[in-house]
């Protein structure tokens, strides 16, 4: 984002801003509701025509058809067996339905949902001239987005991310009392570059204070939110990060992919599982996505997203074995092993929560008894 990058302290890489010279502080002030952040990394694509939201339903995960205007939810893209290939935040403004993806993946998911167009009334246009703003909501911050956002069609384009609780029709792994998703109440705005320049305004008048990418993702971590960019790779399911809980819809008509999630979660286990780990900072080395998790000897997964996180320091996702033990980890950063405290967001149990009718076995049938009639 141009004006967010222009800022004094500004510091910037392909394009997206990292911070603004204090990660921690500027965490503090997006909990807090009194800070915006450019969100470089992410892209807008607009799905217009009138049969959007029935062609959505079924060709995702999600149950999208009965969106109504200034609806937010979130859906994915599963290949044929189940594994997830794109993911987006969605938004229905009575016209047009707005997803919000990863840059890096914007471009393939726009390319695979024109391709199943065909008859459908549906246009499907990248918005990359749009920009995106998120902040948490509950303070200035949040009043200054929403009077910025896009309203097209009459309705603030402003994404209320649906991690904070378990969606209809979804379920959650994690066996927690209180899931820090709780207090994790994201948006995003949909504006464009004039609006951009006009929260920069806002910046350096009006005492609204500015994030960057480094704040947005620590407090992301700390949720145990997953995301494309950070915990999908060729052999992600749904179930492994409990993405179930917002993005999936259980027992919604078919779609591709919809077998095998069925499948996981009435009668196997995933073979993978999220876990949040709690990382030494005694060394000052931080690990990096892809550094490999083990458990003495063995490598049993690897870092999906780290952070320096405002109040629990050091902090990451892993994607784990689901044999993996419970308990402490080495994370293997360069030449320095960082231990870690795992925290289980999936346990290894989860999966083969419907209770599946057994069949009588025909030994077991009373003698005499005809078995057409059973």
């Amino acid at each position: 984002m141009t004006a967010f990058a222009a800022l004094a302290g500004a510091v910037s890489e392909d394009e997206v801003v990292l911070h603004f010279g204090d990660p921690i502080r500027e965490q503090r002030r997006l909990v807090a509701g009194t800070a915006v952040a450019p969100l470089g990394d992410r892209t807008v694509i607009e799905v217009s025509g009138d049969d959007r939201l029935s062609w959505l339903d079924s060709i995702t995960s999600q149950s999208v058809a009965g969106l109504v205007a200034g609806e937010s939810t979130e859906l994915l893209v599963l290949d044929p067996q189940g594994r997830v290939e794109h993911a987006a935040g969605v938004f229905e403004d009575g016209s047009s339905v707005w997803l919000i993806a990863d840059a890096a993946d914007a471009e393939s998911l726009a390319t695979w949902l024109q391709r199943m167009v065909f008859r459908s009334r549906v246009a499907v246009t990248v918005r990359s001239e749009l920009e995106l703003v998120g902040f948490f909501s509950g303070g200035a911050a949040e009043q200054a987005a929403r009077e910025l956002a896009l309203s097209p069609n009459g309705t603030a384009l402003v994404w209320a991310d649906p991690w904070t609780a378990v969606q209809r029709g979804g379920h959650q792994y994690s066996d927690v009392e209180r899931h820090p998703s709780a207090e994790y109440a994201w948006r995003v705005a949909i504006v464009d570059a004039d609006a951009a320049a006009s929260v920069v305004t806002l910046i350096e008048g009006a005492g609204v204070d500015v994030a960057g990418l480094l704040a947005t993702e620590a407090l992301r971590i700390a949720a145990w939110r997953p995301r494309w960019t950070g915990e999908v790779d060729e052999r992600s399911l749904p179930h492994e990060s409990d993405w179930i809980r917002s993005a999936v819809h259980l027992s919604k008509g078919c779609y591709r992919g919809q077998e095998t999630v069925a499948k996981v979660h009435n009668l196997g286990h995933p073979p993978r599982r999220l876990a949040a780990l709690h990382l030494d900072g005694s060394d000052d080395v931080l690990p990096t996505p892809g550094d490999a998790v083990f458990a003495a000897d063995v490598e049993v997964g690897h870092v999906t997203s780290v952070a320096q996180h405002h109040e629990d320091g050091p902090i990451a996702l892993a994607i784990l074995s689901r044999r993996a033990p419970i308990g402490d980890l080495i994370v293997k950063a360069g030449d320095v092993d960082v231990a870690a405290a795992q925290q289980v967001i999936v346990p290894a149990d989860a999966g083969a929560t419907a209770d599946v009718p057994r069949l009588t076995r025909l030994s077991r049938r009373p003698e005499g008894q005809d078995p057409r009639k059973a």
